[in-house]
């Protein structure tokens, strides 16, 4: 499956999933494609694990859930989802620090509720959990401060790729 990117979303310096700076954050960066969904990319390590070798399945739906709520800024920019319902359902283990991907989209926009679906890939290209979610749109200035979005809220400086493939 190959998805054609149109640019990345901004990041910051502390978000459990986003942050460069969380010493224990997934580092994630978010790729808008040219379909109208949005791909993350990332990996985790040892301070995630929950079995021997495995990620915890909260991290599995954190990422989910941000993917899908992230999503909305390819309609809306500078919105975000808030999470009022997340539905997830997992099917394989996730292994520990291997690069991994998970493709989010909305599937209803009533305005100021948003409903999304998600799937996390494993480096095979099998589906480790999917996940259905119901937010509320909340601009950026709802939710945080002028301080946050002028000093923690920035363009990812790393190349954007013209394309990321999820193996099939």
């Amino acid at each position: 499956m190959q998805h054609n990117i149109i640019q990345s979303q901004f990041i910051s310096k502390n978000c459990l999933v986003c942050g460069v700076d969380n010493a224990f954050g997934l580092k994630t960066r978010f790729f808008e494609t040219a379909n109208g969904e949005l791909v993350a990319v990332f990996s985790t390590m040892k301070e995630h694990q929950s079995y021997p070798g495995m990620t915890h399945g909260g991290i599995s739906a954190t990422i989910l859930d941000e993917t899908i709520g992230r999503a909305i800024m390819l309609t809306c920019p500078q919105t975000f989802g808030v999470t009022l319902e997340l539905t997830v359902r997992y099917r394989k283990p996730v292994p520990l620090g291997e690069e991994l991907k998970a493709v989010g989209r909305i599937v209803s926009d009533n305005g100021r509720i948003f409903e999304g679906s998600g799937e996390l890939y494993l480096p095979d290209g099998e589906v480790a959990a999917t996940a259905t979610g119901k937010y509320m749109k909340r601009r950026l200035d709802q939710i945080t401060d002028a301080e946050f979005t002028s000093r923690q809220w920035f363009a990812d400086p790393q190349p954007v790729p013209e394309q990321i493939t999820i193996r099939e």
